[in-house]
């Protein structure tokens, strides 16, 4: 018995550091990443595009990426080869300072580490004898995004100009090397071998959305997701803009939320237990809301707005983080991969590229000529949004079991 529980606690610490160089990749320069684009001169459209990479990542994964992991490779050698291709894409990012060698070099990057972030979900629920101890080792990944962000305070000048702050692809870069290399580390997680006579696991998972529960679920997640990325895409510009925070410090700021992320995360699999799936999700979409409405009516109290940051572990966790969970019990064994590909398509691809392109756009509009924008009428959009949601999935969203650790049926 000892031994088993050193086993399982080995593993566990092997799984949460996995999370942890994973997530910390990418957040090295989510939170900078329009600003940025910004100060090399692209403009709103070319932004855009930009954003759209990640959707054609999860579209491409579907379709091979992730039918690779679920048919064909090892996961954890697909992590190594992908992460460590992904680190010389990002150094090309870093190195262009014009749109088309941009874009290049971070579609390439987005095209191989988009499905990874599928496909370590897949290896930790894989390993893992609980699906409800996700959450535990997914807090790795959020370990991971406040450690790659917190340094910029010491990196990045408060009036960072571009030169500085293109250090955030080199740190990705450096992370994502070291996540090859941990990446053979990992227990060795075999595709799995199906017992359909479909041996295209996407086509499998797709038909899977057909049924009622899952199509409801599937819609309402992307809508969260377009409200999920229109944070990222806004709340840098608006906290240095609006609200007032220095340049070196707003990571630091948004990074808050990734600390109450952590607790959320560790206690989901009780609050699961307890409120179950439908209740548990609809607290994280109105936890969007209530940022959001804090955003558009509290920009004048900075300690208001700070504060307001700590909603982002419930944002995550008890949306996104138990959508994954409830994927890998609603679909077979043998199309995981492709099942979190498809929910990824709506997380990091769709409501990304729509993001990416409308709330820059919504920015815009709002903006008068004197430069001054409108926030309380921009983040009344995504509040609206996330309550809707909600609302779809109070009405719409009926499960066949309360919470996990059960089989959720699917037909």
């Amino acid at each position: 018995m000892g031994n088993h529980r050193l086993s399982t606690l080995s593993l566990k610490l092997r799984l949460f550091i996995m999370m942890a160089l994973q997530v910390a990749v990418w957040g090295a320069w989510a939170p900078k990443l329009f600003p940025y684009m910004g100060m090399l001169g692209f403009d709103a459209a070319q932004q855009g595009l930009v954003g759209t990479c990640w959707g054609i990542a999860s579209i491409v994964g579907i379709f091979f990426s992730n039918q690779f992991a679920d048919r064909t490779f090892s996961a954890e050698r697909f992590l190594a080869g992908s992460h460590a291709i992904g680190g010389m894409a990002l150094i090309g990012v870093a190195l262009s300072t014009s749109f088309v060698p941009f874009f290049i070099c971070y579609m390439i990057y987005s095209l191989v580490y988009v499905p990874t972030l599928s496909v370590a979900n897949t290896m930790a629920f894989a390993n893992l004898e609980k699906p409800s101890d996700f959450g535990t080792v997914r807090s790795g990944g959020t370990v991971g995004w406040i450690m790659a962000s917190w340094p910029f305070v010491f990196l990045l000048g408060a009036q960072a100009d571009a030169h500085e702050v293109r250090s955030i692809f080199f740190v990705a870069a450096a992370i994502s090397f070291a996540m090859a290399l941990f990446s053979l580390t990992l227990p060795h997680t075999p595709p799995r071998t199906s017992d359909s006579v479909d041996k295209l696991a996407w086509r499998r998972a797709i038909r899977l959305l057909g049924t009622p529960v899952i199509a409801v679920l599937f819609a309402v997640t992307f809508i969260d997701s377009i409200v999920h990325n229109g944070y990222f895409v806004l709340s840098d510009a608006y906290l240095t803009k609006r609200v007032g925070i220095a340049g070196n410090l707003s990571m630091l700021v948004l990074s808050l939320g990734q600390v109450a992320e952590i607790l959320t995360m560790l206690v989901l699999g009780r609050v699961l237990a307890k409120l179950g799936w439908r209740t548990t999700m609809i607290i994280g979409i109105m936890g969007h809301a209530a940022r959001f409405l804090a955003f558009a009516f509290l920009a004048d109290s900075v300690p208001a707005i700070i504060a307001i940051q700590l909603l982002h572990g419930i944002c995550y966790a008890f949306f996104f983080a138990t959508v994954y969970i409830f994927v890998d019990e609603a679909f077979p064994s043998d199309v995981r991969s492709s099942a979190q590909g498809l929910f990824n398509l709506l997380i990091l691809g769709a409501g990304n590229v729509v993001a990416s392109f409308a709330f820059p756009a919504l920015v815009t509009r709002l903006t008068d000529a004197n430069g001054m924008t409108d926030y309380s009428k921009v983040f009344l959009v995504p509040a609206g949004l996330a309550t809707f949601g909600a609302l779809i999935l109070l009405l719409a969203f009926r499960p066949k079991t309360h919470g996990p650790d059960h089989e959720v049926e699917t037909a």
